[in-house]
């Protein structure tokens, strides 16, 4: 048998070196293929739960509800702030009198 020559031991090292290669990116797609399995679950979970307390997994509905429950807070927060001014200008109002 004779032996190797210096091309064909190159070639042998470098498919050492692909299959390490290959080796690592399997194990990266089987960890990703994982994960994406994992993050399609937490998304139908998040739709299921966003349809039964909101009434809709519709992102751009969902979107139109917060921005309609921040307009409303921001209106009633303007209404009792004008309520407290009132309610201080009339306490004011009876020191004053005193």
């Amino acid at each position: 048998m004779t032996s190797p020559t210096r091309l064909e031991t190159d070639q042998l090292r470098r498919l050492e070196e692909m299959r390490k290669t290959f080796d690592r990116l399997r194990a990266e797609r089987i960890r990703a293929e994982g994960e994406v399995e994992r993050l399609a679950r937490d998304l139908e979970e998040a739709r299921a739960l966003a349809l039964s307390e909101l009434g809709t997994d519709d992102e751009g509905q969902i979107q139109a509800l917060i921005e309609d429950a921040q307009a409303k807070n921001a209106k009633r927060a303007e209404e009792f702030s004008l309520a407290l001014r009132e309610v201080e200008a009339r306490l004011k109002q009876l020191g004053d009198e005193r």
